[in-house]
Parts: C-alpha cells; structure tokens; sequence
C-alpha cells in the first residue's frame, strides 16, 4: 500500500515539474510548439504518402516542400490584400460610425426605448483620420516597432529559422518519438495511458484540422459571396466571420451584423441587407449540412463555453504559448474527465444500493398503519 501511494506521489511530482518547467521555458517553447502544431497537422499526409509506398524521408521532404510554398503564397497573395482591405475599413470606419450615431441609435430609442450613450461622432472621426494618416501601412508599423529592439528583431528572425527547420525533423522522427515517450510510460498504466492518448489524439485532430479546414472554408464562401454582392470590405468581414465560426452562431451573427451595416452604408437599400442575408444563410446550410458532417464529423465534444475559456485562461497563464497550448490541454482534459466518469460509475462509491421510491413509500405507509393501529388500540383500552 506505502509502495503504491508512493508511486503516486512521484507521478505527481513529476507531473508538477513539467508545468513548472513549461511555464519557466514559456517564451523560448513558442517557436518549438509552433513547429510541433506544424507537425502534428501534416504529419497525417506523410502517412498518406508512405502508404503509397514512397519512403518517409522522401514523403516527409514533399510535404514539407508543399508546406513551405503554401506559406510563401499566403504570405505573398494574402497578407498585401487583407492589408488593403483592412485600410479600406479602417477608411470606411467613420462612415460606419455616422450611420449608427444618426440612424441606429435613433431607431432604438423610437422603437425599444433604448438609449445608447455614444460619444460625439465627430470626435471619433477626427481621431480615426489623424491615426490613418500616421499609421501608412499596417506592415511598415511592424517592422518599425520590431526594428527598434535589435534583439527583438533577431528573436524573429531566428524563430523564423528554427519553426521550419524543428517541424521538419518533427515530422521526420514524429512515429519513432512517439514509441519512444510510450516506452517510458511506466508499465502499470501503459494501456490506460495509451488508450487515453488515442482518445486525446482523436478529439484533438477533429477540432485542429476538421475546424481549422471549416473555418477556411466558410471564410472563403463568406468572401466571394459578398465581394459578389458588392460589398467593398466584404472579403475581409468573411474572414473575420470564418476565424471566428468555430462558435457555433457567433461567425454568422458578427458576420451578418458588419455585412449590414456595410450594405446600408455602402447602398443604402434593402436589396444588398438582404442579398448580405443569404450569403450568410446559404453558409450556414452548407455548414450543417456538408462542411461539419464530412470534415468534422461528432468527435470534437469540446462545448463552444469551454473552447473561450481555455484559450483565455491558456493566454492568461502561459501567454502566447498558453494559446497555443489551451486547445490540446483541453481536449486532453476532457478525456480525463470522461474517463474519470466511468471510473465514477464503475466504483463501489456509484454503485452503493440505496432505498428506492417503492421502498421507502412502503416503509412509510407501514409506519403509518402502525401509528393508527396503536391509537385504535389505545382508544378501546
């Protein structure tokens, strides 16, 4: 019994220590975790490959190619576009503030007695145009503020380096580092472990690449479909709705309330409000009925609640790496806990035999028959 309880104790040691080490080593992790997410996401195409029969090195070395030019064309097409669309919003912006000042807000207060306390709008403009005009390019402000710390900007740098190079070895030795950490499991809880790692394992690789590919997509259907519709900041309020669908029904409703906005101030009719409208229902059908069935499927089990507050408080313990961290620690949670549940169900402490309702409303009508047999009795004597 000592033996065992000792045994504990060390585990939870240990387990201690590696929380401690991860929140010492925080900042130098990031680049680390970053290329081991890299990994974990592409690491399924290289089995794809070897199942083809091309040797893993090779199959590590194309996926790998193909990763890097899909950053680079990210990097090179993306990025300067949503850059322009984030200036023509940030221009659009004051336009946007006037319409709610002079038409929204008094449309609530007519018709729901609701007063919104705005500031003077004018205000408002004049500030957003005076950082416009300082801020020029949104690139340029970042590598002004990078490039006044010269170790700041050779951090960037090498973790520029290291992500890529990390993520390729990952990916190379992922199968024999995995075997490896499994045989220093100890060997009573090999299995458990092993099981609850599959578990985790499942979880994680619904919600990081079926979400991931989910959100790409509603992003991509939300954009088109309102550069479409003319809206002119409508690529970029697809991509905000799209990064943040993976709560249910807070990427349509943000996304439809900007597209209306933008619509009303851009047109000012009915027609764009309610062409914006089906945009965003014809995402929401293809959502529920084609994206989330095929690429996601019911393995996730992560509740939309507990997804917000692991990020939150992943960021708020560990900062950048506690984000990137939040997702994979919550999924593995929540297998503990579901194992935790069975273990709950399946022990002595569950399954304790209690009265039941038939039980006890026998007991109590016996007692009942017996408190008016004694005062019969008592009566008559």
């Amino acid at each position: 019994m000592t033996t065992h309880w000792n045994t504990r104790w060390q585990m939870a040691a240990l387990g201690i220590a590696i929380v401690t080490v991860l929140y010492l080593l925080g900042p130098a992790l990031t680049p680390f975790v970053i290329a081991a997410i890299f990994a974990y996401l592409f690491n399924p195409f290289v089995h794809l490959l070897q199942r083809w029969r091309v040797p893993r090195s090779l199959a590590v070395s194309i996926v790998f190619a193909l990763m890097v030019l899909l950053l680079v064309a990210i990097l090179l097409v993306l990025v300067p576009f949503m850059q322009k669309q984030i200036v023509s919003f940030y221009t659009q912006l004051p336009l946007w503030i006037n319409w709610v000042h002079k038409n929204a807000a008094p449309w609530l207060q007519e018709h729901f007695d609701v007063s919104l306390d705005w500031p003077d709008s004018q205000q408002l403009v004049d500030m957003l145009k005076e950082h416009l005009s300082q801020a020029g390019g949104i690139a340029a402000v970042v590598i002004a503020k990078v490039s006044k710390s010269g170790f700041a900007l050779l951090g960037w740098i090498a973790d520029l380096v290291i992500i890529p190079v990390v993520a390729f070895y990952l990916m190379r030795d992922w199968d024999e580092l995995l075997a490896q950490i499994r045989e220093l499991i100890p060997r009573s809880i090999e299995p458990v472990v092993t099981q609850l790692a599959r578990d985790s394992d499942d979880v994680l690789s619904a919600f990081m690449r079926g979400q991931l590919s989910v959100m790409i997509a509603l992003g991509v259907i939300y954009a088109l479909g309102l550069k479409l519709v003319g809206i002119d900041v409508g690529p970029l309020i697809g991509v905000i709705a799209g990064l943040i669908s993976f709560v249910p029904y807070l990427g349509s409703i943000v996304g439809v309330v900007m597209g209306v906005i933008a619509a009303l101030v851009q047109y000012g009719d009915w027609q764009h409000v309610i062409l914006v409208a089906g945009v965003f229902a014809v995402g929401n059908l293809l959502e529920s009925y084609v994206l989330v069935p095929r690429l996601i499927g019911h393995k996730i089990g992560l509740h939309p609640v507990a997804v917000i507050f692991a990020i939150l408080a992943g960021g708020q313990l560990f900062g950048f790496v506690g984000v990137l961290l939040a997702l994979p620690v919550a999924s593995v949670v929540m297998v503990l806990l579901r194992y935790l549940h069975q273990r709950y169900h399946a022990s002595e402490l569950y399954r304790v035999e209690t009265p039941g309702a038939e039980e006890i409303g026998i007991v109590v009508v016996e007692s009942m028959a017996h408190s008016v047999s004694a005062e019969q009795s008592a009566g008559n004597g």
